[in-house]
């Protein structure tokens, strides 16, 4: 009978470096960018054929729920499309998968890369270029305090009890020629 994988101290499960986190935070920004601009016009283009368009609050509620549901089913996995291409996975502070539920969490918590500026500038009515900047100002203020801490982790990923860890390579095919 096989044995139950045991925890592994943290010192066995190396942080990637902050330039691939940052490279593969950026990239899965483009996948849902992408996701999420079809998505809109598809919905968009189902109101306007109804006669009922959906309103911007609705929109944002729904696709709250559909990144929720992206992140938490591929994070309960291991790793999203931008994780496995930089080789980064995720798991609970002991190494092992997470389970749906702290996924869940990890996606609340992951909102404060960007909820912060947002609402501090919101009551100010400034421009989008100004807000745009701002939060980008607190996403890399956010991202270099992983430098402080030991492991090297993120807030979120310590608030979470879950951690980036780097992905095993995957061996490559050669042929035989």
């Amino acid at each position: 009978m096989p044995q139950p994988s045991l925890p592994l101290p943290p010192s066995y499960l190396p942080a990637p470096s902050l330039r691939r986190r940052m490279a593969c935070w950026l990239y899965e920004g483009l996948l849902l960018f992408a996701v999420v601009f079809v998505g809109g016009l598809l919905l968009s283009s189902f109101g306007v054929f109804t006669g009922h368009p959906l309103s911007r609050s609705l929109m944002q509620m729904v696709w709250l729920l559909v990144l929720g549901v992206y992140f938490v089913w591929f994070w309960s996995q291991g790793q999203t499309l931008a994780m496995k291409t930089w080789h980064i996975t995720v798991v609970d502070k002991t190494g092992r998968p997470l389970t749906r539920v702290r996924a869940l969490t990890r996606y609340a918590l992951s909102w404060l890369w960007v909820l912060p500026p947002l609402a501090v500038t919101a009551p100010l009515k400034l421009p989008m270029s100004e807000i745009a900047v701002l939060t980008l100002g607190w996403a890399a203020v956010w991202a270099l305090l992983s430098r402080f801490h030991p492991e090297r982790q993120f807030l979120h990923d310590i608030l979470a009890g879950t951690r980036l860890v780097d992905a095993p390579k995957a061996p490559r095919a050669t042929s035989s020629v």
